[in-house]
């Protein structure tokens, strides 16, 4: 269990003052130019040794990203983008930073910013996200304000700019050089890669894009040392992450806890168990929408982090935690994700565009067994030619769900088409 003196989100439930004076209590902007003044190459070794992953679904270490952007910039612009587009059905942690504790994610800005050597940042916010975009403009206006941010952040004698975008609620925008097309005005549609962002990313600068909780914790790591973080959680799979936990549990939440934290725990200590017990759990969606289910035998061990739960193929994503009791149909509840997918394509790669209409529509009558027995492997084979197979992964994510559906529940399909066609044995199949 995570201490409390360990726990980096400490007004996670809005319980605490979250302007400029009760952050400062709290103790973010303490000793921030001190920081600073150790310089960018001391600021990313010590995210590196860290072995911070991004929190935002990709898991890729922190401070190596960091490392990529140019060190001469040769008086060229560089950006620091914070993606606060969270639109990952299950997922709902950045918005609670945003809402209780966005000088965590501004003082994070400015550090990251220096880090990289860019003096302009942007933060992209989901369009519905409203209220939470007017606060976090209100703690960046208190920034400017008390001279932490802007001409000579901090007196550290650094220049930064900080800005909020709004997005227009596109689940595209959440990959990162679709976000950055939109941030210049564009159609959120994924760039090819190379070129990497990192050498040429908005409006052709270097550009390093992370998510809201990654920026957020790096003040902490830096005060409290790269030791410290590393020393919770398990080796590769580092320091703390904020769980969604919904679904069939008596208590929905957000909670900050180690990573590596066994799933059963998770979910009983702090969500309340599983509605009717543990043994009426079916299946849980670990990571939120876009990663494979698993079913309870694996969920009674596994472990919350990275590569345990690559290990079972599935991923932790997001850390969205869905749990389904044994009351869900989860065909039905796989044919509906397919659909948000294939509503979310951007329609830029035809293994995309038509593959995840196509598995819609299959997984609508798989739902209530008006197919054939052998549409479920064409299924499975029509979800790899999706998955690797687009520009981004919004293809994997449609074809994901599907293929844990059938890794895990292929005898509930089966049984469900045996059963259509005991009830409807002269209708064709459509």
């Amino acid at each position: 269990m995570l201490h409390q003196q360990d726990k980096v989100f400490k007004n996670l439930y809005g319980l605490l003052d979250w302007r400029l004076e009760g952050a400062r209590k709290r103790g973010i902007w303490d000793n921030t130019k001190e920081l600073l003044s150790k310089g960018r190459d001391w600021i990313i070794d010590e995210i590196k040794k860290s072995d911070l992953r991004g929190r935002g679904g990709a898991g890729f270490s922190t401070g190596m990203k960091w490392s990529f952007m140019p060190k001469d910039l040769q008086g060229k612009s560089a950006y620091l983008v914070v993606n606060a587009d969270e639109s990952e059905p299950g997922t709902c942690k950045d918005r609670e930073i945003l809402r209780f504790d966005p000088h965590l994610l501004v003082e994070g800005c400015l550090i990251a910013a220096f880090a990289i050597g860019a003096q302009t940042g942007y933060i992209y916010v989901r369009g519905e996200f409203y209220h939470e975009a007017q606060r976090l403009q209100q703690a960046i206006d208190e920034a400017y304000a008390a001279g932490l941010i802007g001409k000579n952040a901090c007196s550290s004698g650094f220049d930064f700019n900080l800005y909020v975008h709004r997005g227009a609620g596109a689940y595209i925008c959440g990959e990162e050089t679709a976000l950055l097309e939109s941030l210049e005005g564009k159609k959120g549609m994924p760039r090819l890669k190379p070129p990497f962002p990192a050498a040429m990313g908005l409006y052709g600068a270097p550009t390093t894009i992370n998510n809201v909780e990654t920026v957020a914790v790096t003040p902490t790591i830096l005060r409290r040392g790269a030791a410290w973080w590393s020393g919770l959680g398990r080796p590769k799979n580092t320091g703390t992450k904020i769980f969604s936990i919904s679904g069939h549990v008596n208590k929905p939440c957000n909670v900050e806890e180690q990573m590596g934290i066994p799933l059963r725990e998770l979910i009983e200590r702090y969500a309340g168990g599983v509605r009717g017990g543990w043994d009426n759990l079916l299946a849980v969606i670990p990571g939120g929408s876009s990663v494979p289910m698993i079913p309870k035998s694996i969920c009674d061990t596994v472990l919350m982090d990275f590569d345990s739960l690559r290990e079972v193929k599935s991923g932790l994503g997001t850390a969205a935690v869905i749990v389904m009791d044994k009351s869900t149909d989860l065909i039905a509840a796989i044919a509906r994700l397919s659909h948000f997918y294939m509503h979310e394509s951007c329609g830029q790669c035809t293994p995309c565009r038509e593959g995840t209409g196509w598995m819609w529509r299959v997984m609508e009558r798989l739902t209530i067994g008006n197919a054939d027995i052998r549409e479920i492997d064409m299924l499975l084979d029509v979800s790899r030619q999706v998955e690797g197979h687009t520009i981004c992964a919004l293809g994997d994510a449609a074809a994901w769900p599907i293929q844990g559906l059938i890794r895990h529940f292929r005898p509930e399909i089966e049984q469900r088409i045996a059963n259509h066609r005991i009830k409807h044995p002269a209708v064709a199949v459509n």
